[in-house]
């Protein structure tokens, strides 16, 4: 049985890739808006107008929505981790 005392403090490299994660489930909780036109323009070549696939304002709440669950998720993790 592992107890407290016997923690290593978790891969370090795992607990960067979790702040990164973090960082991101804050942009999609904060500024949705960010992320799709990050990811907008990988559209381009499949889509004609990628401008004309933006989420409506219900799209964009629903994404709020789940980045909370992302970031509940994220900072779990990263509790375990330390």
């Amino acid at each position: 049985m592992k107890t407290a005392a016997d923690s290593d403090g978790g891969n370090p490299v795992f607990v960067l890739v979790l702040c990164f994660f973090l960082i991101m489930g804050v942009v999609q909780v904060v500024r949705p808006q960010l992320l799709w036109k990050a990811n907008s323009r990988l559209q381009r070549g499949w889509v004609r107008n990628p401008e004309a696939t933006e989420p409506t304002n219900k799209g964009y709440a629903m994404n709020r929505v789940v980045g909370v669950i992302f970031l509940g998720f994220v900072i779990w993790m990263l509790i375990r981790q330390l």
